[in-house]
C-alpha cells in the first residue's frame, strides 16, 4: 500500500518558517512547497540547514516551485539559458535544505511546433540533470502539468519528458481539469504507471475555453472525487495551491480520514 502526505504551497518569510513549519506539523501536514515563485527569498545558508533540520525533525517532506519566469523554449538562447540557471538556483538551495524536488513550469510553444518544442524543453531537461549529477545533488527535476491549452505541458507531454529523461514530474490536477475540462483519472494512471512516487498540486480552479483563468478555494467534493481515483499504491505527495492553502489542506486531512 502506498501513502499521501499533503501541506500547502507556502512557508512563509523567513523569520516565520520554523514557526510555521510547527504549525503545520500540529495540523498533521507531512508536506510543504516552498514558492521561490517571484524570488528565491532564502539566502543565507545558516537559514536553509536550520529550515531543513526542523523539517526533517519534524517529518515534513519539503519541495521548492521555481520561479514563474521560466521558458525553456525561447527563440532567444538567452533566455533558455537563464531559465536553466533559475531551477538550478533552485535546485542548490533546495538541496542544502533537504528538498525533494523542484517543480517547474516547462516552457511555451513560442512559435514551434509540439516535436520541436518537446526536443528543445528535453534537451534542457537532460542539460540540467547532467549539471545536477556532476555537482552530487539528489534533488530531482519535476517538469509541471500546465493549465493552459496553448502552453506546453498536457500530461502526455510530461509523462513522454519523463520517459524520456528519467526526469520526475508534477501532476497539478486543478491543470489538468482547466486544460482537458475534465480529469481522467484512469489515463493518468496509465501514463505514470511505472512511477512509484508521485508529486501533485492541487485545488479548486475557474477556467475556460482557453484554459485556467485562476486558483480558488478546493470544493470539498472536488477533494473527494481527487482521493477516491488516486492509485492506492503510490507513495503521493499533494500540495495545495488555493488562496486558503491551510484551511483546505486541513479538510482534504479530514476526508482522508
Amino acid at each position: 500500500m502506498g501513502k499521501i502526505i499533503l501541506g500547502p504551497a507556502g512557508l512563509g518569510p523567513v523569520k516565520d518558517a520554523i514557526g510555521n513549519l510547527e504549525e503545520y506539523h500540529k495540523l498533521g501536514f507531512r508536506a510543504c512547497e516552498i514558492a521561490f515563485t517571484y524570488s528565491i527569498y532564502i539566502h543565507k545558508e545558516e537559514d536553509m540547514k536550520r529550515i531543513g533540520e526542523k523539517a526533517e525533525d519534524l517529518g515534513i517532506r519539503l519541495s521548492i516551485h521555481a520561479p514563474y519566469w521560466i521558458n525553456l523554449n525561447s527563440k532567444e538562447k538567452q533566455k533558455i539559458e537563464d531559465s536553466k540557471k533559475r531551477i538550478l538556483s533552485c535546485c542548490e538551495v533546495g538541496e542544502k535544505m533537504g528538498a525533494k524536488r523542484v517543480v517547474f513550469h516547462p516552457g511555451f510553444y513560442s512559435g514551434m511546433d509540439e516535436e520541436e518544442t518537446y526536443g528543445n524543453i528535453k534537451d534542457a531537461v537532460l542539460d540540467m540533470q547532467k549539471e545536477i549529477k556532476g555537482n552530487g545533488w539528489e534533488i530531482e527535476l519535476a517538469p509541471e502539468v500546465m493549465g493552459k491549452i496553448n502552453v506546453f505541458g498536457s500530461p502526455e507531454q510530461i509523462a513522454r519528458l519523463v520517459k524520456d529523461t528519467g526526469c520526475k514530474f508534477c501532476i497539478d490536477f486543478a491543470h489538468v481539469l482547466a486544460r482537458e475540462k475534465k480529469v481522467d483519472y484512469v489515463k493518468i494512471k496509465k501514463l505514470f504507471a511505472n512511477e512509484n512516487s508521485w508529486h501533485c498540486h492541487f485545488s479548486g480552479i475557474e477556467y475556460g475555453e482557453k484554459g485556467e483563468k485562476r486558483h480558488v478555494k478546493t470544493p470539498i467534493e472536488r477533494w473527494r472525487e481527487l482521493l477516491k481515483n488516486l492509485p492506492k499504491d503510490k507513495n503521493i505527495v499533494i500540495i495545495n495551491e488555493s488562496p486558503d492553502m491551510v484551511n483546505d489542506c486541513v479538510e482534504g486531512l479530514r476526508i482522508l480520514g
